[in-house]
């Protein structure tokens, strides 16, 4: 009883202790509100009434008045550009940086979000500028991942390196796909112009910061083509195997030509098709299909894409099982199937895509960087309906 006496006695005086607790939170930000300049509330009024131009020229008075509204123009500022109003960006941190008293921190930040605006808006050169000031900063890290993006836009890729290198060096991550990349980009350059011998000097760098490179070894194959060594390509092109078994579909029709070059034709299909036994892949398949036809003949053809569509059945390899099957029906059924054909090539065609795995992004080609988020290697090997077959 004594116990249930006390809690009732302790409750008024719990009720008094939070009443004060308001009164005083409520009469701190009373009084931090009057301590505001009219001119945020000014600049907030414009806003409202989607006036932005004056508020940012109100939020400017403020600043001159008030350093520590600083933080309300890198809001306003990220506000304008996320929007991609970027002159409105740009103005705002372009007036924090001509302040001579402004804190050496919010200078710094100022000239950050000032080199954002600039590469929102597509000015690399000033963007380029912005962000070398900020080199050895506190935002050093944050301003060359930005100069690597700006490089790569630029298709620098010679100073892209430097710049993934620099980020590695710094400890702000791994880059080494990302330069053998950039290598290969290089590469392909010179081997297009036909300097060979540099050329090869680049993808060996290439597969010295990524030993696993697809791409650096199908160019490395395609160099020794260009020179005229048939052998050598195969020998190199055929180590994709042991770097991922299911990007062996990009090099098929390199080795599958090779092969017949050097009259090793049957030897070539044989190999493709240990590849496809290992790795389904419609790419793939296409290849073998071709070759089996050319060599062996419509009911080899027929029996291989029976066989592919058992293990992995997909509309992909029915299209392809109807194309053999057209090439050795009665002509009384050639008109039915061939309607058939038609259908289900129509429909195959919005499924015989890439899909980037960062963004989603589909391409009826392979990309090495992706055309929507500019990321490297996120194209799987395979098309759209091969990977829903798999997961």
């Amino acid at each position: 009883m004594e116990f249930e006496i006390w809690w009732l006695l302790g409750i008024p005086v719990f009720f008094g202790l939070g009443w004060i607790a308001a009164r005083v939170d409520i009469n701190q930000l009373i009084s931090e509100s009057r301590s505001l300049p009219r001119g945020y509330f000014k600049g907030l009024n414009f806003l409202l009434n989607e006036q932005p131009d004056k508020a940012i020229d109100a939020f400017i008075e403020i600043v001159k008045l008030d350093p520590e509204t600083a933080e309300l123009h890198f809001a306003l500022g990220n506000l304008f550009r996320r929007r991609g109003e970027t002159e409105r960006a740009i103005r705002v941190h372009q007036n924090l940086l001509a302040r001579p008293d402004l804190a050496q921190e919010h200078r710094l930040h100022a000239q950050y979000e000032l080199g954002q605006d600039y590469l929102k808006a597509g000015l690399l050169d000033r963007a380029e500028e912005s962000f070398n000031l900020l080199t050895g900063t506190q935002y050093g890290a944050q301003a060359g991942r930005a100069l690597l993006e700006i490089y790569q836009r630029e298709k620098e890729w010679m100073r892209a390196i430097e710049a993934a290198q620099a980020l590695q060096e710094s400890g702000a991550g791994g880059r080494q796909k990302e330069i053998a990349q950039f290598y290969c980009e290089l590469a392909q350059d010179e081997l297009v112009d036909g300097h060979l011998e540099t050329a090869m000097q680049l993808l060996e760098k290439a597969l010295t910061n990524d030993r696993n490179s697809v791409r650096a070894t199908m160019l490395l194959g395609d160099v020794h083509l260009a020179k005229g060594d048939v052998e050598a390509a195969l020998q190199v092109w055929r180590r994709v195997e042991q770097q991922s078994v299911p990007h062996v579909a990009l090099v098929a029709q390199r080795l599958m030509d090779g092969y017949r070059a050097v009259g090793r034709a049957q030897e070539g299909v044989n190999l493709l098709r240990s590849y496809l036994a290992e790795a389904s892949s419609i790419d793939l398949l296409e290849v073998v299909f071709k070759a089996v036809l050319e060599l062996d003949g419509v009911d080899a053809t027929n029996q291989l894409v029976s066989d592919e569509l058992r293990r992995t059945p997909t509309l992909l390899g029915l299209d392809k099982l109807i194309e053999a099957r057209l090439m050795n029906v009665a002509p009384e059924m050639h008109s039915e199937l061939s309607v058939i054909k038609n259908l289900i090539h129509g429909y195959t065609q919005k499924l015989a895509r890439y899909q980037c795995s960062h963004c989603g992004f589909k391409a009826r080609q392979f990309y090495w960087q992706c055309p929507g988020c500019s990321r490297w290697e996120t194209y799987p090997p395979r098309r759209t309906e091969e990977l829903n077959v798999m997961n």
